[in-house]
């Protein structure tokens, strides 16, 4: 598998979709690298595997993420004649996590439970807010994806992790429980790489959770900024209900129809 950077898989994706697009209601955004912005019609969506898709819609829960804001729309041809969604981007790795776990019976499967480690026939909840306790407060955050005590952050074309400075990072109560805050990363600023993903890990760690990053295997960067943040963590136990799965991987264990869904829009190809 060839390693690409946030800008290549972009290109990649991009070439993709405006292959695919021909047979659905779409269009494009501006720029050097356009996306694509699929449009619902009539019960289908050409950004959502079709199974999925229905049953996000019959779902008001599920529904309502669909409803999340595009923040790039002014790079829209006649951006003010309607609204666009971020789910409605080719690129969006939140649609990319709906496709999946929103696919009928996808969590009555024993390798995608067993992977995940997530007991059989959980309802996931998606853009899930959680509060990470502060020495003064609370900060509160929002998770892509709660499967009963697991936390998820999915990832796929966006540039990184964020980074932020030192002071930010000891407002947290347990940041020195639970970090070996001098070996965490650095960037050339000195700020500390990996910011989601601390955050991340302290709120799994607060509500006795267990936190995963969903990433694709080809972002080799994103791959080694988990690592380096995964070094850091002070205890083995804790350690453990860290992980990072590849959306290759988690391939792997879908139906064969989905696996292709995936496979042709995303270029994901299953590893096993």
């Amino acid at each position: 598998m060839d390693a690409l950077s946030s800008g290549g898989l972009r290109r990649e994706l991009s070439a993709r979709n405006l292959a695919r697009a021909v047979d659905h209601e779409h269009e494009m955004t501006y720029g050097e690298v356009a996306s694509v912005i699929y449009r619902g019609d009539e019960g289908a969506h050409g950004n959502f595997y079709a199974a999925s898709y229905r049953a996000i819609c019959a779902r008001p829960e599920w529904a309502r993420r669909l409803e999340k804001s595009y923040t790039a729309s002014a790079r829209v041809p006649r951006s003010q004649d309607r609204r666009r969604y971020e789910l409605d981007c080719a690129n969006s790795s939140d649609a990319l996590l709906m496709n999946i776990f929103c696919c009928p019976r996808v969590l009555h499967r024993a390798e995608v439970c067993g992977l995940l480690g997530v007991d059989h026939g959980l309802v996931p909840e998606f853009g899930v807010r959680v509060g990470i306790p502060l020495q003064k407060g609370i900060d509160r955050t929002e998770v892509d994806m709660c499967l009963g005590d697991l936390l998820v952050e999915a990832k796929l074309t966006e540039t990184g992790f964020q980074t932020a400075p030192v002071r930010l990072l000891l407002r947290y109560s347990a940041l020195a429980e639970v970090f070996d805050v001098d070996t965490l990363q650095r960037s050339g600023n000195g700020c500390v790489r990996g910011y989601q993903l601390i955050r991340g890990a302290l709120a799994a760690y607060s509500k006795g959770c267990s936190f995963a990053v969903l990433c694709d295997g080809r972002r080799r960067d994103l791959v080694e900024e988990w690592f380096g943040v995964m070094r850091a963590v002070r205890s083995l136990s804790f350690q453990s209900r860290l992980k990072l799965l590849t959306w290759q991987e988690l391939a792997g264990t879908l139906p064969r129809a989905l696996q292709r869904f995936l496979e042709e829009k995303y270029g994901i190809v299953a590893s096993r």
